[in-house]
């Protein structure tokens, strides 16, 4: 099996143990993984037995996800926020995980200040630097004060840490509908994370759809409505210079009824059509036509 470069898979998009997840990624002709920290923390063997198989599996971390509800808290919630974060960054350095993603707060506790929320970022990169990881910051599309990507650069740019830089997840650009244009704003060497998924409608006009569908009902590009944006995403951040990973988080509850290798052939596909179709990367060539 050629070795798909630059794409990856979630784990939250297979059923099963960690170790047979990793097997099916890999057997599908993936070289990376993003990892949740419920891969580690409900893995029988424990954290480093989770760990343990990662290393095991040849499999390079993507990622490790997800710390929520982080920036705008005040007084005792920002202690116990960044008690949570200090064990995050933990088991994300166990794995050998280089980037954490954080998504944008959805806590009414939260201030809509984009100061502080910037100071609060600020504080979490600082946090991450004694161990090499890089903040990924993504806005949830149904963040209470950060719900498109436009406002989470504004943030990042405002907090100015070396480490700390954007994550796009092209089903909350799409799902809030932010404009595309926007891309060309960016610093491709800020982007520490893509995470692709496509839907099977045009429309999330509630914060409650938007959940519904991207905990139940994503699927793979290419698979939903949206692979023409989703096509153009993709080239777009090629124009402007990213050349960092792209991993598949598909939240599907009909995936995790199926066979895995089932559904990392699906993901296989996907990417197969986003890397030669799409971005026209030559596909690699099998290992018995290298020269050593």
């Amino acid at each position: 099996m050629n070795v798909i470069n630059g794409f990856g898979m979630d784990t939250i998009t297979l059923a099963g143990s960690l170790e047979a997840k990793l097997a099916a990624m890999k057997d599908a002709g993936f070289s990376q993984v993003m990892l949740m920290a419920r891969d580690l923390v409900s893995h029988p063997g424990g954290v480093p037995a989770a760990v343990q198989a990662v290393n095991d599996s040849g499999l390079r971390p993507t990622g490790f996800q997800v710390l929520r509800d982080f920036e705008g808290l005040s007084g005792h919630l920002h202690h116990y926020k960044v008690d949570m974060a200090r064990a995050m960054l933990e088991m994300c350095a166990a794995t050998g995980s280089k980037v954490l993603l954080a998504c944008s707060s959805t806590s009414r506790h939260a201030t809509d200040n984009l100061d502080d929320i910037a100071r609060d970022l600020r504080k979490l990169a600082m946090m991450a630097i004694p161990l090499g990881i890089k903040v990924a910051y993504e806005g949830l599309s149904w963040g209470r004060h950060i719900n498109e990507f436009t406002t989470a650069w504004d943030v990042i740019c405002r907090a100015d840490c070396p480490n700390l830089g954007i994550g796009l997840d092209s089903f909350h650009i799409f799902a809030a509908k932010t404009s595309l244009d926007a891309i060309e704003d960016l610093d491709p060497s800020k982007i520490f994370l893509v995470q692709l998924s496509d839907f099977m409608w045009h429309e999330t006009p509630t914060f409650e759809e938007r959940m519904t569908t991207a905990r139940t009902f994503r699927v793979f590009p290419g698979e939903g409505v949206h692979s023409a944006e989703l096509a153009d995403l993709v080239l777009r951040l090629d124009r402007i210079g990213y050349r960092g990973d792209y991993s598949f988080e598909v939240f599907n509850d009909d995936y995790q009824q199926l066979p895995l290798a089932t559904v990392a052939e699906r993901a296989r596909v996907s990417a197969t059509w986003l890397s030669e179709d799409v971005l026209h990367r030559p596909a690699p060539l099998p290992a018995w036509t290298r020269r050593g």
